[in-house]
C-alpha cells in the first residue's frame, strides 16, 4: 500500500470507528507501519475528522518527520512495533464496554475476558490486564512491553484496549471483537453462563 493510500485508510477507519460510537471526542489513536517508520493520528484529533495531510509521520525511533504532533500515547504503538515484528497497524480505543471491564475489581489480570465466542478466541485470544498508569506516563510503555511479545492485544486498567495486527483491517477487526465481547460479558454478569471449554479453545487456537 502506498503512503497516500495508507493515509486515506486511516482516515476512513477513524471516521467509521467514531461514527459507530466506538470512541468519543479526541480519544483513541491509530497507526500504520510504512517501509520506514509509521503514520499516526495526531494529538487532540477526533478520529471522526482526520485530515490525511495532517497525520503524524514518525521515523523508526518515534521522531516526528512531518505532519502534526503525534498523540502522547504514541509510545504504546512504538512498543508494539518493536516487540512484534509482523505488526502492520496498531489501534488504541477508549471504547465504552472495554473500559468498563478494565475498571472491574475482580478480574483475572492474566486473562481478563472468558472465551464467550469462537471469534473472540481466534481474533483476540488471551487478554492480559496492564496495571494503571496515568496517560502519557512512560512507565506504561515498559509495562506494555512486558506483555507485547506474547500478546497482540492488551487491556490497560481504567483506560482501554491496545491491539496490534498484521494489517489495519486485522487490528480493527480484533479490537471491535474485543469491544463486542466486553459488552457481552457485562450483559451476562450475574447470569449462569456457558463459556467455551478448554478443549474447544484449544481446537480453535490450533
Amino acid at each position: 500500500m502506498t503512503e497516500a493510500k495508507a493515509r486515506e485508510a486511516i482516515c476512513e477507519i477513524g471516521a467509521s470507528i467514531f461514527n459507530r460510537g466506538l470512541t468519543a471526542g479526541s480519544s483513541g489513536n491509530i497507526s500504520m507501519r510504512l517501509e520506514e517508520g509509521w503514520l499516526m493520528t495526531p494529538s487532540n484529533a477526533s478520529l471522526g475528522r482526520l485530515d490525511p495531510a495532517r497525520l503524524s509521520k514518525l521515523d523508526d525511533n518515534g521522531r516526528l518527520i512531518a505532519g502534526d504532533a503525534p498523540t502522547k500515547e504514541s509510545f504504546l504503538h512504538r512498543v508494539m512495533y518493536e516487540e512484534r515484528a509482523g505488526t502492520g497497524a496498531v489501534v488504541h480505543l477508549h471504547s465504552t464496554h472495554s473500559v468498563a471491564v478494565s475498571c472491574l475489581a475482580e478480574l483475572d489480570p492474566a486473562d481478563v475476558l472468558p472465551p464467550i465466542t469462537a471469534y473472540y478466541v481466534m481474533r483476540v485470544g488471551r487478554l492480559p490486564l496492564v496495571p494503571y498508569y496515568r496517560p502519557g506516563d512512560m512507565a506504561l510503555a515498559e509495562a506494555v512491553r512486558g506483555f507485547a511479545g506474547r500478546h497482540h492485544a492488551v487491556l490497560l486498567a481504567n483506560h482501554g484496549p491496545v491491539v496490534a495486527g498484521a494489517s489495519l483491517d486485522a487490528a480493527v477487526n480484533a479490537i471491535e471483537e474485543l469491544e463486542e465481547t466486553a459488552r457481552l460479558y457485562l450483559l451476562l454478569r450475574g447470569a449462569k453462563t456457558r463459556f467455551l471449554t478448554p478443549a474447544q479453545v484449544k481446537e480453535l487456537l490450533e
